[in-house]
């Protein structure tokens, strides 16, 4: 017989095996988050001067503009992440849930492709 109670072996309810992973992603994420704000924050405090060609001229260095990249997408992946287990655990109606879920995986997306497009327009020189 497999694992669980006698109740839910009855009911055909048993761990959804999902939320480990949902878990881990977060985690990993945030991790992610921390090393590449590190980076960021300690990269900005070592610039000269934080006016606009000083930083625009930093973030055309395709070191900068990677780990730029790869910030953006961690911090979406990350929100999103986030915001989804609020929207599960607090919205009851099943119908504005899944519009919930949809509006947030769409401004997610949206929101990181704006900001990358930004870093990879200014790290290809046409600003």
């Amino acid at each position: 017989m497999g694992t669980g109670t006698q109740l839910g072996r009855v009911r055909g309810l048993g761990a959804a095996k999902s939320g480990t992973h949902h878990w881990w992603l977060q985690r990993v994420t945030a991790l992610s988050n921390f090393a590449l704000l590190v980076w960021f924050v300690v990269s900005l405090v070592r610039l000269p001067v934080l006016d606009h060609p000083t930083v625009t001229a930093w973030i055309q260095q395709p070191l900068t503009a990677v780990p730029l990249l790869l910030l953006i997408a961690s911090v979406f992946w990350h929100l999103r992440l986030g915001v989804q287990v609020l929207i599960e655990d607090y919205v009851t109606n099943e119908g504005t849930k899944v519009l919930s879920l949809l509006a947030l995986g769409f401004f997610a997306l949206a929101l990181g492709f704006t900001a990358a497009f930004c870093v990879l327009k200014i790290a290809f020189g046409a600003v």
